[in-house]
């Protein structure tokens, strides 16, 4: 018997994207405002709840995902949103003494603790003050029992840069001037509570629009990550799915990183350091937690802007549609820089929304091609890879006696600890490769799947790139 197709990771994913779906469906028949009270009955038929307490709560939730889908609080500048009655069943305590506790005669949890937040009670069980303790973890890893742990939530855990905090109603609270999108919270959240906007309407109405007037074409740039997703499909056939889905044509964004790396290369040989630009999740921290090394961010856009900006200036009327793994793309091309060449962005999870909207089976389309970039634009997918072009980009340019120090940095602690001995002159290297996600790209917040053999699939995907060195993929842009 054949296994049913595993599109997602999480259910939690899989009921994100049957609203999406469905809000898709409607917008397509042009029936979205008669039928958008009907979508939370869709996504949650029947009298019997299957997550909740009550079948009402449940539909309340789904009318929060439908507003989410439809772009969210327009008054909310980030993309990221709590959904405040979705997030009720987290333990809020932080550090805590179990059970486990054997009340030993050493004490450590004690002796470690600076705060003295520690104390034992008649039966030598150790008890921590809350209005002392800082959650600074130290107790937990000297226990020999593992008898305190931490109760921390998933998104406040998830977030590296603490922007997340809780209300004084106990639900997550994101601090906007800490946030930088990445989107880690929306993925370890396991009750759906934090979402990022979606702007599939966006995308829809403009393919909608073009077909209808034929005064522009609508482009697809996707991400060279989208060679480790829709695994249950080849290649060609997500290809092949787009185009059915309207798009004049689906180019990649690796040819994008072609003309970073290139440009990049030269720009850190005459600068001598660079941190890069790539990553808007990783930039916008650079200028958030380390602003004083702001001046150091690459001058270039980043891959799918550089494309972007190419498309329009040879299609004027054009219209750009980022498809890709990136939570924190909604907030770049929103801003002053790059909207002008980006008109909307979807997450791969919304393109999957979008192929089940209009019943688009893609396993049974043809097999079309992609092949704009050269295997290092590929590999900008995974951590390490741009580092790998820079290099290869400053042999192109018969730079290669400038001596290359790369610190790859994968996830957003990586990139603060390189940060920080950057901000202190005690780095080892004159180029930092930021990456907010780990592994890169490929474990972006919008992927379907955060599989461990993603690497592997992008390095394939970057030796079938038919051009092999990054001047040959760009010289078709001269």
């Amino acid at each position: 018997m054949n296994r049913p197709v595993r599109k997602f990771d999480t259910k939690v994913q899989h009921l994100k994207y049957k609203v999406l779906r469905e809000v898709a469906r409607q917008a397509w028949a042009g029936k979205l405002l008669e039928k958008v009270m009907d979508i939370p009955q869709i996504i949650v038929p029947g009298k019997t709840p299957t997550m909740r307490c009550c079948v009402y709560k449940e539909r309340a939730i789904a009318a929060e995902r439908v507003k989410l889908a439809m772009g969210g609080d327009r008054d909310n500048p980030n993309v990221i949103e709590v959904i405040d009655i979705a997030c009720d069943e987290c333990p809020v305590g932080g550090y805590e003494v179990t059970a486990a506790c054997r009340g030993c005669l050493a004490h450590r949890c004690e002796d470690v603790c600076r705060r003295g937040a520690i104390s034992f009670d008649a039966n030598h069980v150790a008890h921590i003050d809350k209005s002392k303790c800082v959650d600074c973890g130290a107790c937990a890893k000297v226990c020999p029992y593992s008898a305190i742990v931490d109760h921390k939530r998933p998104c406040e855990r998830s977030c590296k840069i603490k922007a997340i905090s809780m209300s004084e109603d106990k639900t997550a609270k994101i601090d906007n001037n800490k946030c930088i999108s990445c989107g880690a919270c929306v993925y370890q959240c396991p009750f759906g509570a934090i979402m990022d906007k979606s702007y599939i309407l966006d995308a829809i109405d403009l393919i909608v629009k073009s077909q209808n007037n034929q005064a522009y074409k609508v482009y697809a740039v996707v991400a060279p990550s989208i060679s480790s997703q829709f695994t249950y499909a080849k290649l060609g056939q997500v290809i092949s799915g787009i185009k059915q889905l309207g798009f004049f044509t689906v180019i990649e964004a690796a040819l994008g990183a072609d003309m970073v790396a290139f440009d990049e290369a030269r720009e850190l040989a005459e600068k001598g350091f660079l941190t890069s630009s790539c990553c808007p999740a990783f930039v916008d921290y650079v200028k958030k937690q380390f602003p004083d090394l702001a001046q150091y961010i690459s001058h270039n856009l980043s891959p799918v802007a550089a494309i972007s900006r190419y498309i329009k200036k040879l299609d004027p009327q054009a219209k750009v549609v980022f498809i890709g793994p990136c939570t924190a793309k909604k907030m770049e091309y929103q801003k002053e820089e790059v909207r002008p060449y980006i008109d909307s962005v979807l997450t791969f999870e919304e393109l999957q929304a979008l192929f089940d909207s209009r019943d688009l089976e893609i396993t049974n389309l043809p097999e079309d091609v992609l092949d704009n970039a050269s295997y290092y634009g590929r590999i900008f997918a995974r951590s390490g890879g741009l580092s790998d072009a820079v290099k290869q980009a400053l042999k192109e340019q018969g730079l290669d006696d400038f001596d290359l120090k790369a610190v790859p940095c994968d996830g957003i602690e990586a990139c603060r600890m390189a940060l920080l001995k950057a901000s202190k002159r005690m780095l080892d290297g004159n180029f930092i490769e930021g990456m907010a996600c780990l592994g890169g790209c490929i474990g972006g917040a919008g992927c379907l799947t955060h599989d461990d053999k993603n690497k592997a699939e992008v390095d394939k995907y970057g030796r079938e790139a038919y051009e092999k060195t990054i001047s040959d993929a760009i010289s078709v842009l001269k």
